[in-house]
């Protein structure tokens, strides 16, 4: 990430593309998305500070707004209001009906109130936080219904006392080495003895195992790949049913999640797009190197999800069956899981 570029180069560089989407103007220029947002503190921008205490309870007062999470090849978008905020110190969450997150705060580095005035006069306002490195972790954009008082009452209440155009975005750390992973065996053990989705991720971190390690050796009764479109046909096989589902997309500092059904499916080139009323996604169909389906037991019988990884192993999104504790998965849910085209090898030399 290039530091060097002083705020006025940034800004010298905007002016010559001003319709250029943020995120592909900071990557073709070598700096980050929270730089570039910096880079207009005193004029569109007001910096704000990183408390979520303040952030979620706040905007449970502005009422409708549309809740964005996104990662690298897709695109989370929910319409409705923050409701049921929980404030913890490791993990945070939103439960409302429309807008559920889960959210790290060690994660949140730089926040950001942003007023941009189109050609046509409307003034589009929206939340932006972003990670040490200045990768976007959410944003909440206004709406025509939100509460523009309340809304600007938070941002008074989140004003960061330093008001500077500039900020000091770090490199990565690099991850954290593990210890000697598991074999086969132990990972079939802890496995078969989930009794909670919620526990998938304490036993990988303890057999010392990525995610995708743990799918691709667990076995084909717990794990097994699907084509790579299996993405698109999973859409074609709910779109317009009544069957809910649930669509999970995720960064390191934010969950955002999907509950219902999905009624409007729309690609376009290497997008997949749903468009219903109250969810948005934006799916990369081109960036996904794998598909699997994937099965957890539960006390309630086992569930399936289908879940699709990028070409560095990392989790694009998954999807589940909508279901309430104490229930069994939906059959058809199931059914839509296990007609997905499996993997096929390639036969060529």
């Amino acid at each position: 990430m290039n530091a060097s570029k002083s705020a006025d180069d940034i800004r010298s560089l905007r002016a010559l593309h001003p319709q250029m989407r943020e995120r592909d103007f900071a990557r073709i220029h070598s700096i980050s998305e929270a730089q570039l947002v910096a880079a207009e503190v005193g004029r569109s921008a007001q910096r704000l500070r990183v408390d979520l205490d303040t952030l979620l309870n706040g905007l449970t007062s502005v009422g409708e707004v549309m809740a964005l999470t996104r990662n690298e090849s897709a695109v989370h978008e929910k319409i409705g209001p923050y409701e049921k905020v929980v404030i913890g110190p490791m993990a945070s969450m939103v439960l409302g009906a429309e807008i559920d997150l889960r959210i790290f705060p060690s994660r949140w580095a730089f926040g950001f109130a942003v007023e941009k005035t189109g050609e046509n006069g409307d003034v589009r306002r929206s939340l932006q936080f972003f990670d040490a490195q200045g990768n976007a972790v959410h944003k909440v954009h206004a709406r025509p219904a939100t509460n523009l008082e309340a809304w600007a009452v938070l941002v008074g209440n989140l004003l960061h006392e330093e008001q500077t155009d500039t900020i000091a975005v770090t490199a990565a750390p690099a991850p954290a080495p593990l210890g000697e992973a598991a074999g086969v065996e132990a990972l079939r053990a802890a496995w078969s003895a989930m009794t909670d989705t919620h526990q998938f991720y304490p036993m990988l971190k303890k057999l010392n195992l990525p995610r995708l390690d743990a799918i691709e050796m667990v076995g084909e009764d717990f794990a097994w790949q699907l084509d790579a479109e299996a993405g698109k046909t999973m859409f074609e096989a709910v779109a317009g049913t009544d069957l809910p589902i649930m669509a999970f997309v995720g960064n390191d500092g934010c969950i955002q999640i999907h509950a219902g059904p999905i009624t409007k499916v729309s690609p376009m080139g290497p997008w997949l797009n749903v468009l219903d009323d109250t969810f948005h996604l934006h799916l990369r169909l081109d960036h996904v190197a794998s598909a699997w389906a994937v099965r957890k037991p539960t006390k309630d019988g086992h569930v399936s999800s289908v879940e699709l990884y990028d070409a560095n192993r990392e989790l694009i999104i998954q999807f589940f069956g909508m279901r309430q504790e104490g229930q069994d998965e939906r059959t058809a849910w199931r059914a839509v899981v296990e007609k997905l085209p499996l993997f096929q090898t390639s036969n060529a030399a």
